[in-house]
């Protein structure tokens, strides 16, 4: 168990120091994003976070007991809102600090990027192989959200943004390493069992941060895209 545990903790970092690599990650660290980039990060997260329930509920009903699913089962219920400590659907969350920023995901486009996002997790939480999905989960998502946000959280405030307004996100800072450890503890006892699920688990988490940066690098296409329309628009004097 000892050599599992080890084995994805040591993935976990690289594909975490993979992710923070991204020039966008660095800038909001370095806090040299614009508000307008991040605006479109924040519409591009929530296109792919609002199938965040049908992500986990298509990977759970590929698990190999109901143990597992009721393991899961606390991570399902503070995204739905049915948590007493956590009595408002994330979905609601997201939803409300976009209008503080005068957004919406009403016809709102998915970017090339967020698409294959999207589909790459989609595609790993449906493998009858349960062993992708979790390692699409936790490698791929929760174990990366809380330094992930915290990068965001950063650029947010070098744009002088409270932390009032980042509520949705200071909120997953703190909750998702435990998403991720329920998860990882799962894997880890298939892990045990079959030690090639390991590799599918691995396999799972790097398509999912290539598609991440994939995200990532959409993002700042289009901001590049937006700041030459404007110029564009710009009359000759």
């Amino acid at each position: 168990m000892e050599m599992q545990l080890e084995l994805l903790e040591a993935n976990k970092n690289l594909l975490i120091e993979q992710i923070r690599a991204h020039p966008f990650l660095k800038r909001c660290r370095e806090g040299s994003i614009t508000l307008e980039e991040l605006k479109i990060f924040l519409l591009q997260q929530g296109i792919y976070s609002r199938y965040f329930v049908r992500y986990l509920c298509a990977m759970m009903a590929n698990l190999p007991s109901n143990n597992e699913v009721l393991e899961l089962a606390e991570n399902l219920m503070e995204e739905l809102g049915l948590e007493p400590n956590s009595p408002t659907p994330h979905a609601v969350m997201y939803r409300e600090m976009l209008e503080n920023f005068g957004l919406s995901l009403e016809n709102s486009e998915a970017l090339p990027g967020t698409r294959h996002l999207v589909d790459t997790m989609f595609k790993n939480c449906r493998d009858l192989r349960a062993s992708a999905g979790l390692g699409a989960l936790c490698l791929g998502a929760e174990a990366l959200v809380p330094d992930l946000y915290t990068d965001i959280v950063t650029g947010f405030r070098s744009c002088d943004i409270t932390d009032k307004e980042m509520k949705f996100f200071l909120l997953h800072i703190e909750c998702d390493d435990g998403h991720a450890e329920t998860i990882r503890n799962i894997m880890v006892d298939i892990g045990c069992k079959d030690t090639s699920q390991l590799d599918v688990m691995l396999e799972a988490g790097r398509h999912l941060v290539e598609a991440r940066l994939q995200f990532f690098d959409s993002i700042e296409t289009a901001y590049r895209a937006s700041l030459y329309a404007q110029t564009e628009a710009v009359p000759a004097s």
